[in-house]
């Protein structure tokens, strides 16, 4: 049985991290079962498990008798190969043979994951990386500890665990067992051992390697600096701590490494004693547990061993400690405890002594601050500033002798110089050391502490809102004691300072500058030391360290280097005289504008105080000083501090000016003047030949920073052709472009060079918007002749960007160098700025990328004759260097170097994802990937190690892809097929089959992350986003027909995607529900895709599986990994849905996400502004809107931002400058109001979204599911429980209108699915004479769903027609319920005689109507107004349902009230009225090809509610009242009878469109059938209604009479004659007056109608027959028994027969 040395301990790291760093709930008890498992391996830190003969013969059989593995059933064969590498890891790493076999099987599983790698190679990683969790762990949870120092914020249970369990480790010699180990392992060590066995591959794994060999000698050395941090060293410890630090040597540089310096600070903070003046609740406690307070033994030998003499490897070091230790025996000195120790505490002077003779301040600036993980650590930082600053307030004597001791130095350096003797070899530079020390120690402030604050003294209340300093809060009160003389310290070095101190105490107040706050006190410090008015400047009232002194001393260097000034023409100008200025004078003055520099860049008042000072002129000066013969590292550091000056935008625009003025860079050549002058002659002749480029690299940042203040169009007007144009050429033509073949002394300054120039190229084209006027050749008059105008400099790079130019050839090259030499995974001189060169070339293809489009539409439009090509053309171009059209693989290659150099990656992959866009590259780009094999293994990217941004960006990549056509760059990367059909891809895990690991596999293993536990995927909880976006990619898989197969079937086998996700929703983000329901619903839709293919695949099992869990109200089990659990379990888990047992019920799974989704939204208020105009706002944040990938209108904020800002920089005069910070604290407040739109936006669209989604898993489970997975009964309940909280969330006050219309198609289907369930079960003969209900859903649910459905109908208003015919819709399919079946046509075949029938109780649909209707009714004119006013006017299709609602109620109102509201309201009347003008539209349908069937279908519609109307002799009435046949009598259509044959040809061939014939029935008919109707109700009035009808037929008596004589066979045409011959015979009833009968005999000969009469075998023909002989009858007055007696009907019957 061997230890696993990677996999347990890689779950251990999981573990703590989770618990300490990330604060999972519940992580407390999984992290004390893991300490408990992992305890014996703390405890024997980094042992290897032994190795043994046994272990050895074990493994050497396992390839013929085969081995047990952990985790699989039975021995398993290994192949000879295995066990020898095996052997070889064994004795490589001294461990035990089955440890080495396990983990050469852990490197063969996770070979997938190091393309390239062999298992041997990616087992020597696994090996360290094990190493690494054990030393990330220890070091985690020391940090979490309770302690003097700091603390994680972490509960307190958990810091009891983590004390108690670290406390035990230490008391086992934890110390001593890290200082072995940091000495014993070694980088170099660990090469040799691996060489020897072939241990290590490529570079990249190399460098792997020995970055986890250095991060675990880190972790061990900062667990032991945490521990320190936290809780004091016992006695032994401390001294072997200090024995170890004996032993220390520097680096090359003189500095300590990075371990090191970790054991070096944990020495300082076990010696610190400052954190007694801080006054915490739990100080005594502390005090306590001190050592240094409690036990004498301990301040004995660490005296002892302190004071010792013998000197160490590092005497700076000692140095340091003994320092470190003097000042503890001060602060103990003062504390009541210290009287016990006096012996110990008055060598405190002693040890400073000897401090300050081993130059402990050079050492703290060179080994310590020299060391470049010093900056990265907060509390190495602290640890620093205390120890200085007890130094100069705990020994202000000892400062004292410094000082008194410089001065004397001073002297003698002086008189050494006087008498040009060699300088005395006794001089000590301890002041200026320390000076130097505190100057770079307070310049860095990584993590914005300012700790420089506690060197100022305010003299006055600062009015500053963001107080951080240590006690600047409290401004009013008197300082601390340590800040005063920290103050008086700075105040005082300055006075009566001598020469050789000056240079120095300039760098110290640059260090102490160093923050907005402090930049103030400094500028304070050097006004107040000015002379008033005196010339003499280094007289007694001046200070040499003032303002006065320094702008005084540059006018005097200015006045005298100006007389000097070389003519541009004279031969001499290329060796400039360097007399005036010294070497020491250059030192003062670089040292004086570092310090000017850093004061003005951090404070904007002293910027605008010193540039106006009417004296000083200082940036007159400058660039006075700029045009004389100075060296180039003094003219660099003059543009450094110029650019700090143009920070500010009103300078800016003046510096501009004074810039061409000044004619820095040659932008007007004089008539005449034969060379150039200017920075382009010192660039070319003195810079080049002396291979250094300071002056160049300051002029690029000055205009770098000129550029981001502002621009101005009109630069250089008057002289030249004004614009930027010149320098824009001199940075391209005489920097850039020739950069590559200067010559460099320092390899680094060429990187620097192209960071630089790169960095305006890039500022530039971010802010340049193509425009129309852009592509306008405009022209300019310049000394009275009309030149061409420069174009925007932006839009001169695009155009060299969109061209095959040296510019971007030398970009595209240097992308290629760049990735070159990272791929070399070796530090190299310049690589933070050839990273940084590379990020700006990436950033500036990006935009052009993006801005292109917009670039080329405006340049078509324009007509000119540039040329350009698309970027992404010129991309796929064949690069010189090697011969290969490789450009757009490297820059896909910066994704592999994404964990060193995030910035880039996300670039990269922004390009590829915009060059994605184009179909016909993505060919191309699969074609490049698949045949560079090379690189290949490189770019199946690696999602999970790439930074957030960079995953999102691939992520949209792939999305944007897999809308484009086959093969795509998508389907390549996620793993599929690309060279034969997609459908034929078999995925499988990595390592499975040589399946390579894809981003498919990536994006599944960030997804499945954390499904096993309760919590639920990681993901979705730490970043949201990235989730979102992988859950739709999984979506897209499913949704395209091409992949479906291949993903659906993988998810379902391998992952049990699904399941595992769907049980853990809903997802609830507090923060960021957006992201949550985003993530739900391309969930949900993914459910939808694998329930319909389930079930059309009859994968009963799986289908079954996913809707128990969904509709489940049973609290739920845990099923079998397989889904294969037995149908009985099945069956009994489905059918115990919803009845009422003793078991308690859960939220059903679907209910629950639909609580998820919330209805209300909250509205931004409305902007409350003081300087803008409101109006003009909006419409500027309209013009910034735009559609984003998502498809929501938001407002570009960056692009509003942008416009706002240079509306504010526009504004001129003092005014405007006075009231700057309140306009921009108004652009704050737009913004943010924006921002918030956008955001509710946003929200609106992800609540549809999820909505939707919801919606379409419900419909499918509905629709597409096999009917008897889910019993009738429970469908029912189902849709009943999932109606009721639709209507309870929608109904709700707040809930969105947006919403709305989803909420109505869902209530459209589910009651349609209600209904048909209900009527199925009644079919069935189930439920009818249930007492409690309706079949078997309760008569009050149903009343409920009615009232709600109801409620809902009424809280829409008319804007939502669409809603509404959805409700309509529900309405109707909702009474359709209560519709009795249809009735036997006579008593007998109903097998009922009529008393039993009239005396039969009511039946359930006769309830359910009744009841239906009380509620209908008890909704009063509310609801009647709605219908009606919907009925009469709206959206076509809400008309029609409306029509059909009023048509269903009024049929089963047998009271009538709704009939009675109809007609007295005046809709009936507007309904007929409606019909007249009807008449034109129908007329349009009878054309061959119609344009729409829209009105005859309203036409039918309205007819069928005329007709219901028209069943009751009161509705009959009214109807002839409000004049219906007068109306239809003026309708023409009626006469317009197409010609059948004719049109016959003309049919729809899919039969949709009725041929022109059958239209003109489908409007006849209705009309007949409603005239029939009204005659057999008018029974009273019939002599009203038969003379209207007839007046119909004799205005269409042409018509009637064709129809009439019709030869026509057809269904339809013996329709027509039926009604027709029904309707004449009715209008000849008797009662009727004689000259109608007259008029209709008249009008209708009957033996002619029978004689023409077509024979066929038809009960619409007999009946026809049987209505013309009662009309002949009438119409002759023979009595009708004659004729049915007469031997005339009987043979005519025969015939028929």
């Amino acid at each position: 049985k061997a230890t696993l040395l990677w996999g347990p301990l890689k779950e251990l790291w999981e573990t703590v991290d989770g618990a300490v760093l990330r604060k999972q709930p519940e992580s407390v008890h999984l992290l004390d079962m893991q300490l408990k498992k992992h305890k014996p391996h703390f405890l024997s830190l980094f042992k290897n498990p032994p190795k043994s003969a046994e272990q050895r013969e074990k493994v050497r059989k396992a390839s013929t008798e085969g081995i047990a593995i952990q985790g699989q059933q039975g021995a398993r064969l290994l192949p000879e190969q295995l066990l020898t590498e095996a052997f070889i890891l064994s004795d490589l790493f001294d461990i035990g043979e089955l440890a080495a076999l396990e983990l050469l099987l852990a490197g063969e599983q996770q070979q997938p994951h190091f393309p390239g790698l062999t298992r041997g190679l990616v087992g020597v990683l696994l090996y360290w990386d094990g190493k690494l969790c054990m030393a990330n762990s220890l070091r985690t949870l020391i940090q979490s500890r309770h302690g003097k120092t700091f603390t994680l914020d972490l509960s307190g249970e958990l810091v009891a665990l983590t004390t108690r369990f670290t406390d035990e480790l230490m008391s086992q010699g934890l110390t001593k067992r890290i200082l072995t180990l940091v000495s014993e392992i070694s980088v170099t060590r660990e090469f040799e051992r691996l060489q020897k066995e072939r241990g290590l591959g490529n570079e990249k794994h190399r460098k792997e390697v020995s970055d986890l060999i250095k991060e675990c000698r880190q972790a061990l050395a900062d667990s032991l600096f945490s521990w320190t941090c936290q809780s004091p060293l016992t006695k032994e410890d401390t001294l072997a701590l200090i024995g170890h630090l004996e032993t220390v040597t520097a680096q090359a540089d003189g500095s300590l490494d990075s371990v090191n310096l970790s054991l070096v600070m944990a020495l300082l903070y076990c010696l610190d004693v400052s954190f007694i003046e801080q006054g915490t609740e739990d100080r005594e406690d502390l005090l306590q547990a001190l050592p240094l307070l409690t036990e004498r033994q301990y301040v004995s030998a660490v005296h002892s061993r302190l004071m010792d003499g013998q000197p160490w490897k590092l005497p700076g070091l000692q140095a340091v400690c003994r320092l470190a230790w003097a000042l503890s025996l001060r602060v103990l000195s003062q504390l009541p405890q210290g009287s016990a120790l006096v012996e110990f505490t008055e060598a405190d002077e002693a040890l400073a002594d000897q401090a300050l003779l081993g130059d402990v301040f050079l050492f703290m600036k060179e080994g310590m601050l020299g060391c470049e993980t010093f900056a990265r650590e907060e509390f190495f930082i602290r640890r620093l500033h205390s120890l200085i600053t007890d130094f100069l307030a705990l020994m202000p004597m000892k400062v004292k002798q410094l000082r008194n001791r410089a001065d004397e130095d001073a002297r003698l350096v002086h008189m050494s110089l006087q008498m040009d003797s060699e300088l005395p070899s006794s001089l000590r530079k301890d002041l200026d050391h320390l000076m130097i020390l505190i100057g770079e120690f307070y310049s860095k402030d990584p993590f914005g502490l300012e700790l420089g604050l506690e060197f100022w003294c305010p003299t006055e209340s600062l009015q500053h809102t963001s107080l951080q300093g240590s006690y600047l809060g409290m401004a009013l009160q008197r300082p601390p004691h340590k800040q005063v003389v920290l103050s008086k310290f700075v105040r005082q070095m300055g006075d009566l300072l001598p020469s050789t101190l000056y240079i120095s105490y300039l760098r110290m107040l640059k260090g102490l500058a160093n923050g907005p706050q402090c930049a103030h006190y400094c500028f304070s410090l050097l006004k107040t030391n000015g002379a008033t008015h005196s010339d003499n400047i280094q007289g007694v009232s001046g200070s040499p360290v003032s303002w006065e002194h320094f702008f005084h001393s540059l006018m005097l260097y200015h006045e005298n280097l100006r007389r000097d000034l070389p003519n541009p023409d004279a031969a001499h100008y290329r060796h400039p005289p360097l007399r005036g200025i010294t070497q020491r004078e250059m030192e003062g003055l670089t040292s004086f504008l570092q310090l000017l520099t850093t004061i003005i860049t951090w404070s904007e008042n002293a910027r605008l105080a010193l540039c106006e000072h009417p004296q000083w002129t200082p940036v007159v000066v400058m660039l006075g000083l700029l045009q004389c013969s100075v060296p180039p590292i003094l003219k660099a550091e003059l543009l450094h501090c110029l650019a700090a000056f143009g920070k500010s935008p009103e300078i800016a625009a003046s510096l501009w000016q004074s810039l061409e003025y000044t004619q820095i860079l040659q932008t007007v050549r004089a008539p005449g003047q034969r060379q150039a002058a200017g920075i382009e002659v010192e660039l070319n002749e003195i810079e080049s030949s002396c291979e250094e480029y300071p002056l160049t690299r300051g002029f690029c940042h000055l205009i770098s920073t000129l550029v981001e203040s502002s621009l101005p169009v009109n630069l250089g007007a008057g002289l030249r052709v004004p614009g930027f144009q010149p320098y824009l050429n001199f940075l391209r033509d005489s920097v850039f472009l020739p950069f590559p073949t200067r010559a460099y002394r320092r390899p680094a300054e060429k990187w620097e060079v192209a960071d630089s120039v790169l960095e305006v190229f890039h500022k530039l084209l971010r802010d340049y918007e193509p425009q129309p006027s852009d592509f306008v050749q405009e022209v300019v008059e310049l000394q009275g002749e009309q030149v061409p105008a420069h174009k925007p400099p932006g839009h001169s790079i695009m155009f060299h960007l969109l061209n095959d130019s040296p510019m971007l050839a030398l970009c595209l090259s240097l992308l290629e160098e760049g990735v070159r030499q990272l791929d070399t995974y070796a530090p190299f001189p310049g690589k933070k700025h050839l990273e940084s060169a590379v990020l700006h070339c990436l950033c500036l293809l990006d935009l052009a990328l993006e801005k292109e489009v917009v670039f080329m539409d405006l340049l078509r439009e324009s007509q000119s004759s540039l040329l350009v090509s698309p970027l992404e053309q010129l991309l796929q171009g064949v690069s010189p260097q090697t011969r290969r059209a490789d450009h757009i693989v490297n820059i896909a290659r910066y994704l592999y170097h994404s964990s060193s150099n995030p910035e880039a990656a996300f670039q990269s992959a922004k390009i590829l994802r915009r060059i994605a866009n184009y179909p016909n590259i993505q060919i191309r780009l699969v074609g490049d990937f698949t045949h560079d094999q090379k690189n290949s293994p490189h770019l199946p990217f690696k999602v999970a190690t790439i930074r957030h941004e960079t995953q999102i960006h691939i992520l949209n990549l792939l999305i944007t892809s897999l809308d484009l056509k086959t093969p795509n760059l998508a389907l390549y990367l996620l793993g599929y097929e690309v060279k034969k059909p997609v459908s034929s891809t078999n995925l499988q895990d990595p390592g499975v089959l040589g399946c390579p690991r894809s981003c498919l596999h990536a994006i599944l293993s960030l997804l499945q992350r954390g499904t096993e536990k309760r919590s639920g995927p990681v993901l979705t909880q730490e970043a949201p986003h990235l989730a979102e976006l992988c859950y739709q990619v999984i979506y897209q898989l499913c949704a395209c027909p091409d992949t479906s197969g291949p993903t659906m079937r993988y998810l379902r086998t391998s992952q049990d995607f699904l399941f595992s996700h769907l049980q853990h929703l809903p997802f609830i983000l507090p923060g960021n529900q957006i992201a949550a329901l985003s993530q739900m619903s391309w969930l949900l839709k993914t459910a939808a895709i694998e329930l319909r293919v389930t079930s059309l695949n009859r994968q009963r099992s799986h289908t079954q599986r996913l809707i128990s869990l969904l509709l489940d109200d049973q609290p739920h089990t845990q099923h079998t990994a397989d889904g294969e659990s037995g149908m009985e379990e099945e069956t009994r888990s489905v059918s115990g849905f919803l009845h009422f047992d003793t078991v308690s019920k859960v939220r059903r799974k679907l209910l629950s996400v639909l609580d998820a989704i919330e209805f209300s939204q909250d509205m931004p208020e409305l902007l409350q502004l003081d300087f803008f105009e409101r109006t003009q706002i909006e419409q500027v944040i309209s013009n910034c809107e735009h559609v984003n990938e998502q498809g929501h209108t938001v407002c570009n904020v960056k692009l509003l931002h942008r416009v706002l800002v240079a509306e504010v920089n526009a504004l001129q005069g003092m005014a405007a400058i006075g009231q700057r910070p309140l306009l921009m604290e108004e652009v704050n407040s737009i913004l943010q109001q924006v921002v918030e739109r956008n955001r509710v936006r946003r929200s609106l669209s992800a609540k549809r979204h999820a909505l939707q989604s919801w919606r379409s898993l419900v419909e499918t489970l509905l629709t597409a599911c096999p009917v008897d997975v889910i019993p009738a009964d429970d469908r029912q309940l189902i849709i009943r429980d999932l109606l009721l909280d639709l209507h309870d969330k929608v109904l709700s006050e707040d809930a969105a209108g947006e919403l709305m219309p989803i909420v109505a198609g869902a209530v459209f289907t589910l009651t349609a699915h209600l209904s048909q369930s209900v009527l199925s079960e009644q079919q069935q003969g189930v439920g009818l004479e249930a007492s409690s209900g309706f079949a078997s859903i309760a008569n009050s649910a149903l009343h409920l769903i009615l009232r709600k459905l109801l409620d809902f109908i009424l809280c829409t208003g008319g804007g939502y027609q669409r809603l509404r015919a959805h409700l309509y819709g529900s309405l109707l399919y909702y009474l359709q319920i209560a519709q009795k079946p249809e009735e036997p046509d006579t008593l007998q075949t109903a097998g009922k005689a009529m008393w039993e029938r009239l005396t039969a109780p009511e039946d359930g649909f006769s309830k359910l109507q009744r009841e239906n209707l009380a509620i209908i009714e008890s909704y009063g004119q509310a609801l009647m107004e709605v219908v009606c006013r919907d009925a009469c006017d709206g959206h076509e299709i809400s008309r029609m349902l409306a029509l059909a609602v009023l048509d269903r109620i009024l049929s089963i109102d047998r009271q009538n009230q709704w009939l009675v509201y109809v007609c007295n309201s005046g809709y009936l009347r507007s309904l007929v009225e409606s019909l007249r003008q009807d008449d034109g539209a129908l007329q349009s349908l009878l054309t061959p090809q119609p344009p729409l069937l829209k009105p005859l279908y309203i036409y039918e519609s309205k007819m069928a509610l005329l007709t219901r109307v028209a069943k009751t002799g009161q509705g009959a009435v009214e109807l002839l009242r409000c004049g219906l046949v007068v109306q239809l009598i003026e309708c023409q259509v009626f006469d317009m009878v197409p010609d059948s044959d004719a049109h016959r040809v003309m049919r729809d061939p899919s039969g949709f469109i009725p041929s022109p014939m059958d239209r003109y029935r489908q409007i006849l008919l209705p009309t007949l059938r409603l005239f029939q109707v009204i005659l057999t109700s008018t029974s009273i009035n019939h002599q009203q209604g038969a003379a209207q009808v007839l007046q119909w037929l004799i205005v269409h008596a042409d018509t009637i009479q064709s129809l009439l004589r019709c030869q026509e066979l057809s269904m339809g045409a013996l329709q027509e004659l039926s009604l027709l011959t029904g309707i004449i015979s009715k209008t000849a009833l008797p009662g009727t007056n004689m000259t109608a009968h007259a008029l209709l005999f008249k009008f209708t000969p009957p033996c002619s109608l029978l004689s023409s009469f077509p024979f066929c075998k038809s009960h619409i023909s007999i009946s026809a027959v049987r209505w013309v002989m009662f009309m002949c009858c009438l119409v002759s007055q023979v009595p009708w028994r004659w004729v049915e007696r007469s031997t005339v009907l009987h043979s005519w019957s025969s015939r028929v027969t």
